[in-house]
């Protein structure tokens, strides 16, 4: 099985866009977002994906994760199935010391969140901490895609 080990930040500057390598428009729904399991529906840019992530381990720092891609046409189709709440975000993708952050801008109904991510091989690994890099949330259920999907951040007091 695949495992998924991140770490989650709020971000708190834009210095992350003159970084950035690449950003891309991301639209995702869930057709499960139930915490034992959540299957996801994505476009990212051009590309359908289908995703099936697993419970996170008690730190929220690892969990299992299924990917596949899958034709655009169909993950547009399957969009229309998906739970209410939709997720719409831009992703920069900043490169650091051989380090990969995602830095997602989200739009809509989580309009001025701002979180940064970065995968890393082992959960005690050390990595850069950029100037732009806020508060961790990992493993703070509030800040998962599948729950700002329910609870979007607007709505937060």
């Amino acid at each position: 099985m695949a495992q998924e080990i991140e770490r989650k930040f709020l971000v708190k500057s834009s210095d992350y866009r003159a970084q950035a390598s690449s950003d891309a428009r991301i639209v995702q729904g869930y057709l499960n977002s139930a915490a034992e399991r959540a299957v996801r529906v994505r476009i990212y840019g051009e590309q359908g994906f289908l995703t099936i992530k697993g419970k996170s381990n008690d730190s929220g720092t690892s969990r299992y994760e299924w990917e596949r891609e899958i034709p655009l046409q169909d993950a547009e189709e399957l969009l229309g199935l998906c739970e209410p709440g939709v997720i719409d975000k831009r992703r920069y993708r900043v490169e650091i010391d051989g380090y990969c952050f995602e830095v997602d801008e989200f739009a809509g109904d989580n309009q001025g969140l701002i979180m940064a991510e970065v995968e890393l091989s082992d959960e005690n690994e050390s990595f850069p901490r950029p100037d732009w890099l806020g508060e961790e949330v990992t493993g703070q259920v509030a800040y998962y895609n599948s729950a700002l999907s329910r609870h979007p951040f607007k709505s937060w007091a």
